[in-house]
């Protein structure tokens, strides 16, 4: 069974101030997402989901759907606000959906085969979705063995000002134990630092593996979510600013052994559009790889 690349791409970017999916960055006007999907293609991938919301489909379709294969199955699903599993009264204060926990349920209804999960505005690096395709090949009769793409963290920062990351905890075997959140990591003076919870700085040294939410899962993994999100949403549901993403769920799941979640390794380097800045930094790093071979000219002739 060929797996399915499900892209999240229903954020507006505020740090970047604009549709950064749809961003061009190749040569011929491509966006980051348009080599995510050409990478996931020739590694045997055939179906492309993406969630998105509403009001960008026209941009979707216009920019990315009509400069693919016709060959290629494309699906859209929607984030709505309201789309949630049990009847609670949300606050009117709340604008946004619920997070990234929220956008992999609303695939649901679209997805009966393994897949793999992405950002819309991330780029992985053709490496990463090789491995991720050897692992889903691998791990496609057991359904409570789950992936993880991990990254080298030096190969993930900005020049531009700080991220923040899932600093992953692996055990000897190569599982996932737990993801740590750090926020606001910066590089500076050959240096990396995170802000700890008290506020003070603490040294990361670089080779720390990371999440870029890059997660293979089976089709069992909705029924997970959905459950937490139900037990979220009874807890939480008052709160306006309240997000239930993916690391949690993955988290909880990893702590009552319900399953396991393998962390294959990319030498790859990651690039976004985190800030305005990092843009003409990503066109010429997608030159570089042009010019070394990894992609054509033209990606679709």
């Amino acid at each position: 069974m060929k797996p399915t690349l499900l892209i999240l791409a229903a954020g507006m970017g505020s740090r970047y101030g604009g549709i950064k999916q749809i961003t061009p960055i190749g040569p011929n006007g491509e966006p980051i997402i348009q080599y995510s999907i050409f990478d996931a293609i020739r590694n045997g991938f055939d179906k492309i989901v993406f969630i998105i919301r509403k009001e960008i489909e026209n941009d979707f379709r216009e920019t990315i759907v009509s400069r693919l294969p016709e060959n290629i199955n494309v699906e859209f699903v929607y984030q709505e606000l309201t789309d949630i599993p049990i009847d609670v009264e949300i606050p009117s204060e709340r604008k946004k959906p619920w997070g990234t926990g929220h956008a992999l349920l609303a695939a649901r209804n679209a997805i009966n085969e393994p897949f793999l999960i992405i950002n819309a505005d991330d780029f992985y690096g053709a490496d990463s979705y090789k491995i991720a395709a050897e692992f889903l090949r691998e791990a496609e009769n057991s359904e409570n063995l789950y992936g993880l793409i991990g990254y080298k963290l030096i190969n993930t920062l900005s020049d531009f000002g700080s991220v923040s990351r899932g600093v992953c905890e692996i055990d000897d075997e190569g599982y996932l134990q737990s993801v740590v959140e750090r926020t606001e990591i910066v590089k500076e003076n050959g240096s990396i630092k995170y802000k700890d919870e008290n506020g003070e700085w603490q040294s990361l040294t670089g080779e720390e593996i990371v999440s870029m939410n890059m997660f293979a899962f089976t089709p069992k993994v909705f029924q997970y979510f959905n459950d937490y999100f139900i037990a979220f949403l009874k807890e939480n549901a008052q709160n306006p600013k309240a997000e239930f993403y993916i690391p949690f769920v993955v988290n909880e799941l990893i702590k009552n052994g319900t399953a396991k979640v393998k962390v294959p390794q990319t030498s790859a380097e990651w690039f976004g559009l985190t800030y305005k800045e990092d843009t003409e930094l990503a066109r010429a790093k997608m030159r570089e790889l042009i010019e070394e071979g990894i992609y054509p000219e033209k990606l679709w002739t």
